[in-house]
């Protein structure tokens, strides 16, 4: 909604050198005036790429900025809740729905981060790990 630092530049930055495919549903040319409608392709396009790309990923990672309402990233934190293992939330104080995502990661044995250094090092760890695995 445009009320957010992009976080996820950041993130993708700070993990770069690890050897991953990283799906990032940030776009540039997002137009806000876009009918958000089944029957709108650009709309249609976006949205079903999120949600192939949620099905697809081994990780994924979804931050609530205290600056945001992120309607969108609670949607998604419903949708993958029954996923545990395959998520990871950074939701720090002043985020007005703390509260909720607390409950929900809680019950649901998500992994939470209290900011965003922790969140990197979170999921630096996570593909530090695989890669040891698979090696």
């Amino acid at each position: 909604m445009g009320n957010s630092f992009d976080w996820q530049k950041l993130v993708v930055d700070s993990i770069s050198d690890l050897s991953i495919d990283i799906y990032n549903p940030r776009r540039d040319n997002w137009d806000s005036s876009w009918i958000q409608s089944i029957h709108n392709p650009q709309f249609y396009e976006q949205v079903t790429w999120e949600l192939d790309h949620l099905e697809k990923a081994t990780l994924t990672v979804i931050y609530f900025a205290p600056t945001s309402k992120s309607p969108i990233s609670l949607l998604e934190l419903g949708l993958l809740a029954n996923k545990p293992s395959s998520l990871v939330v950074c939701c720090p104080d002043g985020f007005y729905r703390k509260g909720n995502v607390d409950i929900v990661c809680n019950r649901n044995q998500i992994v939470m981060m209290k900011d965003l250094e922790n969140l990197i090092a979170y999921i630096r760890h996570q593909f530090e790990w695989i890669k040891n695995v698979h090696q």
